[in-house]
């Protein structure tokens, strides 16, 4: 094994993933990029392009993180990436507080101050992100993202590649389907099928994708 965690991504978000991944200790080796991408980010250099995970893989390195913030474009490479016997790694804030009793998945982000309580289960992928906070009993789905500053109350559930934005509220025992688009600042109250975009106090589809 070489050492050090391959990141796929070198936005914004990957910086703050390489950092997560720093402060618990991990050596990033390299940034896979898109072809406008810089040379480094974060000191960590970038190359352009796929292609360039098979080579590593061959070079020994085992472990990646995926640092793409779009959820179905971020569960694809990973696909992609585990296809070639590279291994998820988590990147996981030392300033999360997360229960003994949840279940984390792999490749999940777990950002600074988010809270994730007693016996939540957070699927592959999932990104959990600044301040945002899950309750006793929440099931946040693969590949979902709660963005910075939702609050999901008890029993509430995140479908698959499901996105709430910036400051989403979530009172109790609620279903989220797959695949939804919340607004920020969104107050969701009542149960949201899959496919749907929804914004407003209370929340309310404003569009349901075919």
């Amino acid at each position: 094994m070489t050492a050090g965690v391959i990141v796929l991504g070198s936005s914004g978000h990957a910086k703050v993933c390489i950092e997560l991944l720093r402060s618990a200790g991990a050596s990033v080796a390299y940034c896979i990029g898109a072809a406008e991408s810089s040379t480094e980010c974060l000191g960590v250099p970038v190359l352009n392009g796929d292609e360039h995970l098979k080579r590593l893989q061959s070079e020994g390195y085992e472990e990646v993180f995926v640092a793409i913030g779009a959820n179905a474009l971020r569960q694809r490479l990973a696909l992609f990436a585990t296809g070639l016997g590279f291994r998820l790694v988590n990147a996981i804030s030392p300033r999360a507080v997360i229960s003994p009793t949840a279940t984390i998945g792999a490749g999940v982000a777990i950002m600074a101050g988010a809270v994730v309580n007693a016996e939540c289960v957070v699927g592959d992928l999932a990104i959990i992100n600044t301040l945002a906070s899950v309750d006793h009993d929440g099931r946040i789905g693969d590949a979902a993202h709660i963005a910075p500053h939702c609050g999901l109350a008890g029993n509430v559930a995140v479908g698959e590649r499901s996105f709430l934005g910036v400051g989403c509220k979530v009172i109790p025992d609620i279903t989220i389907g797959e695949d939804v688009l919340a607004g920020a600042g969104s107050v969701i109250v009542k149960n949201v099928e899959s496919g749907s975009r929804i914004a407003g106090v209370p929340a309310k589809a404003i569009h349901k994708r075919a």
